[in-house]
């Protein structure tokens, strides 16, 4: 299943001619791990848009490393270097670069429920000097929920594994318990805040005996999909992520966004804006369509079948 979204598809045409532009990329967590998805894509998108870099683009990376720390000093470096627009994703990377700029737009390649986050006023305005998409993430709390159930027909109780150190993480964390208390299962939480903290949460979670693991959509859950992966089935613990490369990884279940598709949008957003669009008066982007995704040589090492059911409607099976 393809990405589609509410505007128009990616258009290549010419460009403003003799400007350089200075693009600005904040990146949250590992940019080993997360630029295959993220600034890779994006460039790919901005390549089709007629950008070339060393030509009429230049791209000034930053990534936090997974210390939330850094925000601040690196936001404000892209904001010295007079970048003509800053992309970022995640709640904490967009708040630093909101903190750090009033004036240079900002495009949110992926964000967590912008409205409840504080991130925007309104989804048909957005107001300041934001604008961009959201993964719709919290809102695909309950979809995910009844995947696991379907996938899981013994499911009676559930771990959920998430970042409390990040605002972002919050708002699904929240979804996630009420669908979980809405169909009557058991819940555990555990949180973890660095990757240092990963396997000791796996390992409570699992002390619990729970019948599966959600784990919550976020900087540190992505970066770190191939520990959480790891470290998980040696639990017997079955995984379901909103997060879609968390399969690639050898998790279990992912039902999300395509983030990679989102990234590469986030160059539509960037050309608009070097076209004269106002960020204040760009609409935010939702996805439309979502891909379930489902890695059966994980689900063999568990000793769990899945039904036919659901692998009819699996948009990609790693066996």
């Amino acid at each position: 299943m393809t990405l589609k979204l509410l505007v128009g598809p990616l258009a290549a045409h010419a460009q403003p001619v003799g400007k350089v532009w200075r693009i600005g990329f904040l990146g949250d967590g590992l940019r080993a791990e997360r630029g295959p998805i993220a600034i890779a894509p994006f460039r790919e998108g901005l390549r089709e848009l007629g950008y070339v870099e060393g030509q009429n683009v230049v791209i000034e990376e930053r990534w936090s490393e997974s210390r939330v720390e850094r925000f601040g000093d690196l936001a404000a470096d892209l904001v010295r270097l007079k970048v003509d627009v800053i992309v970022t994703h995640g709640v904490r990377g967009i708040k630093a670069a909101q903190g750090a700029t009033k004036t240079i737009p900002i495009v949110m390649a992926v964000s967590p429920d912008p409205i409840a986050t504080g991130l925007v006023e309104s989804l048909a305005r957005p107001g300041g000097n934001t604008t961009g998409m959201s993964d719709q993430v919290p809102e695909l709390s309950e979809k995910e929920i009844q995947i696991l159930q379907e996938a899981i027909p013994r499911l009676k109780r559930i771990a959920i594994l998430w970042n409390e150190g990040n605002p972002g993480s919050r708002v699904t964390f929240e979804e996630t318990r009420k669908a979980a208390a809405k169909v009557g299962l058991g819940i555990s939480v555990v949180g973890a805040q660095t990757p240092e903290d990963l396997d000791g949460a796996i390992a409570r979670a699992a002390s619990g005996r729970p019948d599966a693991l959600v784990v919550v959509h976020d900087a540190l859950t992505v970066s770190y999909r191939a520990q959480i992966a790891r470290v998980a089935p040696r639990h017997r613990l079955p995984t379901i992520c909103g997060s879609t490369p968390f399969v690639d990884a050898g998790g279990l279940l992912a039902y999300g966004a395509n983030l990679a598709g989102l990234f590469k949008r986030a160059a539509v957003f960037v050309d608009r804006i070097f076209r004269g669009a106002k960020p204040a008066e760009i609409p935010i982007e939702q996805p439309t369509t979502f891909q379930l995704r489902i890695n059966l040589k994980t689900a063999k090492a568990l000793g769990l079948t899945i039904p036919q059911s659901i692998l009819a409607r699996a948009d990609d099976i790693i066996d």
